[in-house]
């Protein structure tokens, strides 16, 4: 009896030592996490404007991606009205930093649409301003998302990055896997030459519009859908404030 209570005392100890050293670590390393998860997103929206960057993303180090974030890129997070919001109500939402980066697209994806948060960066030029809007929707298994960069004309893209949870290689994760697909988006249109919003349509067979059309990935066809349903949705969503902005 009296070894079965030291095998008992053991495992506790054992077990308490471990939690301990486990809550330790989780602690200890939440900020570094923090830090690289945010990094991570600053350069999927820095593809975004690749073809603006002297040098491709993969060439930047981090302080490169800090320094452009730090100098280049002013932060907005919109209301569905188009209104900027203030970080006092942003870090209301759950975000405490109470700025574009730290609104979690997914979180807000879950919402009823008039109550979601949107990010936007404006990415400064010289003397011009691009605008890249943060998308999200569903792909053929899981969530799909990306950053689309418009031109000063807010109707013309400059570029898009697109990534996903859990599309399948060599077919639905081309969208981020395949830098082609993403090529084919530069310099379509959001809004028709009477200015009525339009978006972009991934077309199966191949795009017959060239101002609104993209070719789908082949096999890949309810992914190429949902990138479609991605963009014609929520693009429109950031349109009243594009409709303010002088």
């Amino acid at each position: 009896m009296q070894k079965y209570r030291y095998t008992v005392l053991f495992v506790l100890i054992l077990s308490a030592t471990s939690a301990l050293i486990l809550a330790g670590m989780y602690t200890g390393l939440k900020d570094i996490h923090e830090k690289n998860a945010q990094l991570f997103k600053k350069r999927v929206i820095l593809k975004a404007i690749s073809p603006l960057l002297d040098k491709p993303v993969s060439s930047l180090s981090d302080d490169d991606v800090e320094k452009i974030f730090q100098e280049k890129i002013q932060q907005v997070v919109l209301d569905m009205e188009g209104n900027p919001v203030d970080a006092a109500r942003v870090a209301a939402a759950g975000y405490k930093k109470g700025d574009a980066l730290s609104v979690d697209m997914a979180k807000e994806f879950k919402k009823p649409e008039a109550e979601r948060l949107l990010p936007l960066y404006v990415y400064k030029k010289g003397d011009k301003k691009y605008y890249i809007t943060g998308v999200m929707g569903r792909g053929l298994w899981d969530l799909i998302w990306g950053y689309i960069a418009l031109e000063e004309d807010k109707n013309t893209i400059a570029g898009v990055a697109f990534e996903h949870a859990g599309e399948t290689p060599g077919l639905g994760a081309e969208i981020k896997d395949n830098p082609s697909f993403g090529q084919q988006f530069v310099g379509k249109k959001i809004h028709d030459a009477q200015g009525k919003y339009h978006s972009i349509t991934v077309r199966k067979g191949g795009a017959k519009d060239p101002n609104f059309e993209v070719d789908a990935i082949s096999g890949a066809t309810l992914t190429s859908d949902g990138v479609t349903e991605m963009l014609q949705r929520s693009m429109k969503y950031y349109d009243p404030y594009f409709q303010k902005v002088k």
